[in-house]
């Protein structure tokens, strides 16, 4: 592996499959899942990959597969894994990267947290320090507690000043 993010998701993984867990892996770039993938492969891992582009009946067969208990990890990108899964052999959610919609990514968790998971779940979201990534995590928490507080009917939102939420808007 290549980079520190990277690094750390490998030594992530062996923990995990040491402990006999299975994850769920979201990115949002094809091409980061392909270099996980590689990985993988070298590692001697199993695992089912599924992105936008796979046809429907290989997305059926992969997660029929993965279920069943073929592989360890399940390589999903974020948009692909967005809807129709059900994948509650992962008792691990890691995200490799942030997405700009925190309702997106929560999706892509819930696809472990289904009627039949019998193991709590742990989500992971690797994030580089002092990167967009970083900057990306605090907009998704002040959209978050922007949404509960309307929810609430706290009105937080209503004692923010306009530069405040033009930065909020902004990132």
């Amino acid at each position: 592996m290549s980079s520190s993010k990277l690094n750390l998701f490998a030594e992530t993984v062996e923990e995990l499959l040491e402990g006999g867990h299975k994850a769920l892996v979201f990115s949002q770039f094809v091409r980061h899942l392909k270099i996980v993938e590689e990985w993988a492969q070298k590692q001697g891992i199993s695992y089912q990959y599924l992105d936008g582009s796979t046809p429907l009946p290989m997305r059926d067969k992969a997660i029929r597969a993965f279920q069943s208990g073929e592989g360890d990890l399940f390589l999903i990108s974020l948009k692909a894994g967005g809807f129709g899964l059900n994948l509650t052999a992962a008792d691990y959610v890691v995200h490799l990267d942030p997405w700009w919609n925190p309702a997106v990514e929560d999706q892509a968790s819930d696809r472990a947290h289904r009627i039949g998971q019998l193991r709590p779940v742990t989500i992971y979201r690797l994030v580089a320090e002092d990167t967009i990534e970083e900057k990306i995590v605090k907009l998704h928490a002040d959209k978050r507690e922007l949404a509960d507080s309307l929810l609430d009917g706290t009105e937080v939102s209503g004692k923010l000043n306009a530069e405040e939420l033009l930065a909020l808007i902004k990132g």
